[in-house]
């Protein structure tokens, strides 16, 4: 049962975390840059809509981050 250990679960509960954190500062700039390619620098909140995808989007990929960091420890 080495998988289920508690440090090998440690690992991805951290990666996992570290990854949402980071990773939601780089999707609002990344929004802000898709947004307003075209027009005056801009900064602006996304909608709760929009919200709700990204953190979606996030959740999937950290999910992700942490199996794969876990299997490659």
């Amino acid at each position: 049962m080495y998988l289920l250990s508690k440090s090998r679960n440690h690992i991805f509960i951290v990666s996992f975390l570290v990854y949402l954190f980071v990773n939601a500062f780089e999707n609002l700039i990344h929004y802000n840059i898709g947004r307003f390619t075209n027009q005056e620098t801009k900064f602006e909140i996304p909608t709760s809509k929009d919200w709700t995808k990204i953190i979606l989007v996030m959740f999937i990929f950290a999910v992700l981050q942490g199996l794969l960091t876990n299997c490659f420890n």
